[in-house]
């Protein structure tokens, strides 16, 4: 994680402002969720309803225990596929109150692959993060894609390339029970194996 990252970046969203990152699935806007109106500025930017949480990224895996409750099924998934594309729902722990969306007692977590944003996240800690897109547009792959689409209402955009992935395949661990949400780049079937402890982690 010795990308460079611009201090712009850093200190738009310490001041609550929405910038546009690279990951390694597609390109993301991001907020810090500390920052008070910060979320509230997403979501009216992406235009998505306020019953579809957004999730939070992490720099490594090991900032998940500071924000939800682990299992069993989730160290292994973590262990075989973060830093990665899968997004884990989990339970927050106490005391954890970003305002996301969605259920207050749950939260989304993944740690993303790509050195430019893991940087970023290094510095400016977890950061809420939805795909740069208007909700239920196809999500966008360049910077400049980006910046056409959303223009100088974004405080600043960390380019980091073309990204070429699929989005995150989204799981949830409430309860207990493993639930796809969304399939993505990870095949729900790879991560019940997983989960179970059936298949080998290495």
């Amino acid at each position: 994680m010795n990308a460079s990252v611009p201090d712009e970046v850093v200190e738009a969203l310490a001041a609550g402002k929405v910038v546009a990152v690279p990951t390694d699935t597609v390109y993301g806007l991001a907020v810090d969720a500390r920052q008070p109106g910060a979320v509230a500025r997403l979501f009216a930017l992406k235009g998505r309803p306020g019953h579809v949480a957004v999730p939070v990224l992490i720099a490594d895996p090991g900032g998940l225990a500071e924000l939800a409750e682990a299992s069993p099924a989730t160290d292994r998934l973590t262990c075989r596929y973060w830093p990665g594309p899968l997004t884990l729902v989990l339970p927050r722990r106490p005391g954890v109150a970003f305002d996301l969306g969605g259920d207050p007692a749950t939260i989304g977590l993944r740690c993303p692959a790509d050195d430019i944003v893991r940087g970023l996240l290094a510095r400016a800690g977890p950061l809420a993060v939805t795909s740069a897109n208007r909700h239920g547009e196809a999500p966008l792959h360049t910077a400049d894609e980006v910046r056409e689409h959303f223009g100088a209402v974004l405080a600043a955009v960390l380019d980091g390339g073309r990204c070429a992935g699929r989005p995150s395949t989204v799981v949830s661990l409430i309860g207990g029970e493993l639930r796809c949400l969304r399939e993505g780049a990870l095949a729900f079937s790879q991560l019940v194996a997983i989960a179970a402890g059936t298949e080998p982690l290495a």
